[in-house]
């Protein structure tokens, strides 16, 4: 069992900038992807980034060059810097873990909003 806690979202003026993190209850040497998602209300939640067991990562388009996505291993932990934030990017953000036996969990969401 994984136990993920988000943290660092709140308000913000366009603009700006949030760091989110995502804590693990467990090492997280083992999973292997893990990822942030949001979702906006009336929307579907959407990929924001991933990042692999081995650092590789990947962004939606919509925050590329904006958002970076790390994680420390030894800290499990996941981290989300979010910068040059806009009024679309407000949403629930979710961390999500997938484990190398292929088990996923999520986190319980935090809310970011960017005001204009």
């Amino acid at each position: 069992q994984v136990q993920l806690v988000e943290s660092g979202g709140g308000l913000v003026q366009a603009g700006g900038s949030l760091r989110l993190a995502c804590a693990s209850s467990r090492t997280i040497f083992s999973i292997y992807s893990m990822r942030w998602y949001r979702q906006a209300p009336g929307k579907q939640r959407e990929l924001v980034a991933g990042i692999t067991k081995d650092g590789t990562t990947n962004y939606a388009d919509s925050v590329k060059g904006r958002f970076t996505i790390s994680r420390d291993n030894a800290k499990n932990t996941m981290w989300l810097q979010m910068n040059s934030l806009k009024p679309e990017d407000t949403a629930v953000y979710y961390c999500y873990a997938l484990t190398v036996a292929a088990v996923s969990y999520w986190g319980q969401g935090t809310q970011v909003t960017v005001s204009s």
